[in-house]
């Protein structure tokens, strides 16, 4: 199915799917289990049991006994609903307990499976959905679970076995109402299961539409400081006013639809209780029914009234809860774009060289973004990939790291085919520092050490020194345990890029991508960190992706990409002093050490 928000097409799936992928996370302890059914079973049983006390206590209380013969039968039956009601209390504590035991527990579960396999999902996949939308879907899907089992336990169960109760106690004691109460009670359900069903795609568009509100929500808050560069408050409003109408017209009419059922209730219920009152009224005047009799169908009818009132409603949360895990479930049937393949063995790296090999790439099998590149970069070689924007630079980092996947031709490191190898040891293998360096809304420590986790404080403060990042955390107060916000949002992007060139110091991969690593340093900062990156280049193979071309003139060897396609290589000096290359224009156009895009 084509999700309407993105390009990716999930795979159709089914309540039985959902029912599957919920059992597979669901907490299984027999104990537990055993100890809901007895509990919420029981309690329902003895609920069931005690209208039968009702029926012997009126049924002594207007018969012709004496006073003193009365009022201990009177006191005993009172005594039995006690003790009954008491039973019910103790069976709904234990139920009580053990259902939110097992619905903490594999909420707890749910969730990590959830977000275990969103996880591991291709780069494709997070830039064809909003990051607020999938937040919101792994948290409904536990949610989910938890409406799910609450209407089992609380609702199913105890309809069930007040049915089952209800209808073999009265057959037992006049067939003709228990068939009455039996035919109304398939009736009632029935038509309820059938007009759920066909309200399903209403409550699918409704949490549709409520994803949607939230991804935009997300989307305008990581924005917003966009929204006050540009201006663009009133814009926004608007978008977001047309986002929360569309949501509102969706839910006023699953809601009316939902009136549609009440009313149908309603009118069966007071059909029901007609019916009861007629025929046990026309019995009584035959002698056949007892006042205990009547009041016992009636209390019987009154709570199976109860209870299939809200058998709607318990329909709806099915629906609806099926339909919150389904946008989840759908994420965890989709097959991974990107995975290991079945023989995929650990990438032995012994010196680095990378060869691209008659490498074309094209995103969605349409638009060719690189067109049959080859070209071999030995090992400990260090090289610069230039180009005007749009040339395919930053394509050429995500194939190497295989964020994406070649469309033909194949990628070597040490002659090994980089589809071949496990996901793992390829990027352990490659350390990146990106144009625009995100971190986690952690300590500047932890930042650090995601590059190599089982590093010493020593370690991670040494390789901080190098990046020359020790020069603005030791005046923070809390220095490396300061939190730096959401995507880092608290450093200033050149120190975000210094965390980040710290982070590859620490991981000392064989292979090193600068893409744009020094863009967002002043001129100062680029100065103290240069050395460092001189040192950190040492014995390994080196790819800058570079607008500054002043950063690349001590590369080995300059790469310069147009349209795909290679049309350029050599060193700085060679291409700059060959008349008209593209290098030499982009070299003369250089002006504080900015690139004019396109040129």
């Amino acid at each position: 199915m084509k999700s309407k928000y993105s390009n990716i097409q999930y795979p159709e799936v089914r309540i039985r799917d959902v029912v599957f992928s919920m059992w597979t996370g669901m907490s299984k302890g027999w104990g537990v289990l055993i100890a809901i059914l007895l509990g919420i079973g029981g309690a329902s049983a003895f609920e069931i049991v005690t209208p039968l006390y009702y029926k012997k206590f009126f049924d002594a209380l207007t018969s012709s006994q004496s006073k003193a013969e009365l009022v201990p039968q009177l006191i005993h039956y009172i005594l039995v609903v006690l003790a009954l009601n008491a039973a019910a209390w103790v069976c709904w504590r234990v139920g009580s307990y053990a259902i939110a035991r097992v619905e903490a527990l594999s909420m707890a579960t749910l969730r990590q499976q959830a977000y275990d396999r969103l996880l591991y999902h291709s780069y494709s996949f997070f830039t064809d959905n909003f990051a607020g939308a999938l937040v919101q879907r792994v948290g409904r899907y536990a949610r989910a679970f938890e409406r799910l089992t609450d209407r089992i336990t609380w609702d199913i169960i105890p309809l069930i076995v007040r049915i089952s109760g209800a209808v073999i106690i009265t057959a037992y004691i006049f067939p003709m109402l228990a068939v009455i109460i039996f035919a109304w009670v398939v009736l009632y359900m029935v038509v309820n299961y059938f007009y759920s069903k066909w309200r399903l795609k209403y409550n699918l568009e409704m949490v549709q539409a409520d994803s949607r509100t939230t991804a935009v929500l997300a989307d305008a808050i990581t924005n917003q400081n966009n929204i006050d560069i540009f201006s663009q408050h009133s814009n926004e409003q608007k978008y977001f006013k047309d986002v929360t109408e569309d949501q509102s017209k969706i839910t006023l009419r699953n809601w009316t639809v939902g009136q549609g059922l009440d009313a149908i209730q309603a009118a069966l219920i007071f059909l029901i209780e007609f019916a009861i009152f007629y025929v046990t009224i026309r019995y009584w005047e035959q002698g056949l029914v007892t006042v205990g009799t009547f009041i016992l169908v009636q209390l019987y009818v009154l709570g199976l009234g109860r209870r299939l009132w809200d058998f709607g409603r318990i329909i709806r949360d099915f629906y609806e809860g099926f339909a919150d895990a389904k946008e989840m479930v759908e994420i965890m049937n989709l097959p991974y774009e990107i995975k290991d393949v079945p023989t995929a063995t650990p990438l032995n790296v012994s010196g680095g060289e990378v060869v691209f090999r008659n490498v074309t790439f094209a995103f969605n099998q349409t638009r060719e973004v690189l067109k049959n590149i080859n070209f071999t970069i030995k090992a400990g070689e260090k090289i610069a990939i230039v180009g005007p924007s749009g040339a395919g630079k930053t394509t050429f980092v995500r194939l190497l790291l295989r964020f994406y996947d070649v469309t033909s031709g194949k990628i070597l490191i040490d002659g090994q085919d980089i589809r071949h190898a496990t996901l793992k040891t390829l990027r352990n293998n490659v350390s990146l520092v990106p144009q625009d360096p995100l971190l986690f809304h952690r300590t500047i420590m932890e930042n650090i050490r995601y590059g190599k986790p089982s590093a010493t404080e020593a370690e991670v403060v040494e390789a901080a020194r190098l990046a020359h990042c020790d020069e603005f955390i030791n005046v923070l107060p809390n220095k490396y345990e300061t939190y730096v916000g959401e995507r880092g949002i608290k450093l200033s992007g050149g120190e975000r890029q210094r965390v980040a060139i710290a982070r590859a110091i620490l991981k000392n991969a064989p292979i090193l991508v600068l893409d744009e690593a020094t863009s967002s340093l002043d001129s100062h900062s680029e100065a103290l960190i240069q050395d460092a990156l001189d040192t950190l280049m040492k014995g390994k193979t080196v790819v800058v992706v570079a607008h500054r071309l002043s950063t690349i003139r001590k590369m080995d060897r300059i790469i310069v990409l147009k349209d795909g396609t290679i049309i350029e290589e050599g060193t700085h000096d060679a291409l700059t002093n060959q008349s008209g290359s593209l290098y030499s224009k982009l070299w003369d156009l250089q002006a504080g050490g900015f690139l004019r895009d396109g040129e």
